[in-house]
């Protein structure tokens, strides 16, 4: 039976390959997003108070004083450097948001005997775990960006994609619906980065993005690949190293149903934003 080298194996250590490269990216852009945002608060073209909301603050020369505090702020919102700072921290906060989710859902997860305990299967449980570390470490890299940017760190998660969270934990009573969730997290963090990637200003920013991105796409294939088996009643086959012999010809592909990534379920840049 033919089937492609691309298997369950080979991308669990794909996927920690990848998040180490993206780590090591984050790391080395974060030199420059320090720069970045000390010439932006020098030059004082950006303000973020800890409660997080944007605000202008005193310009050069007395400006503020002269034109009035109205026609300031709008000159200040105005200027694309204030934009361009204000809206980076806001995609960042937003992205450190859908990543302290997932560690939140995993975490979960990982209570459910079925996943975590003593009945859970070994790689499904393995995976679980790493993924999670994973996307702790992602939350941090998405912070440390936005404080170099003079943001606030954002450690809640996102809303919306809490409260799709809760309605799903009622209906999370075996391995199917968990890795369902999962998927759908996954993707919507993956789809997110490939939309920010276009909208981040900031070329550091766009690279611990976009790193990142391919993390959680990476994540993604795992799981259809987990799905896959698990709905062809093969749950047995989830191992490692995996029965080669014994795998279907599409496990190797079936975690890559896109040629594209799709970004229907993208979260709005300002979702996760600090308030």
């Amino acid at each position: 039976m033919s089937i492609d080298d691309r298997q369950l194996t080979e991308l669990i250590e794909q996927s920690q390959d990848t998040h180490s490269d993206a780590m090591r990216q984050s790391r080395e852009s974060l030199p420059d997003l320090v720069e970045i945002g000390r010439a932006a608060r020098a030059d004082g073209e950006v303000d973020t108070t800890p409660s997080g909301v944007v605000r202008p603050v005193v310009l050069g020369g007395g400006a503020l004083a002269a034109a009035g505090l109205g026609a300031a702020f709008t000159a200040l919102l105005a200027t694309p450097a204030f934009a361009t700072a204000s809206k980076d921290v806001q995609i960042l906060q937003t992205a450190a948001s859908i990543e302290n989710l997932a560690v939140a859902t995993y975490q979960t997860a990982l209570t459910l005997d079925f996943i975590g305990g003593a009945s859970a299967n070994p790689v499904v449980k393995a995976f679980a775990m790493k993924t999670m570390s994973q996307h702790a470490d992602h939350a941090m890299a998405f912070n440390a960006a936005v404080a170099q940017l003079g943001g606030k760190q954002q450690h809640q998660p996102d809303p919306t994609l809490l409260n799709v969270v809760n309605q799903a934990k009622a209906g999370l009573t075996g391995p199917g619906p968990v890795v369902d969730l999962a998927i759908e997290l996954e993707n919507d963090a993956a789809a997110t980065y490939v939309k920010d990637v276009s909208a981040l200003s900031n070329k550091d920013a766009r690279n611990t993005t976009a790193s990142i991105m391919g993390v959680e796409a990476q994540h993604a294939a795992i799981l259809y690949a987990v799905k896959a088996l698990l709905a062809g009643g093969a749950a047995g086959l989830i191992a490692l190293p995996p029965n080669v012999a014994q795998l279907p010809a599409a496990a190797g592909s079936v975690g890559f149903p896109n040629s594209f990534y799709p970004t229907q379920g993208a979260r709005p840049a300002t979702e996760g934003a600090s308030k």
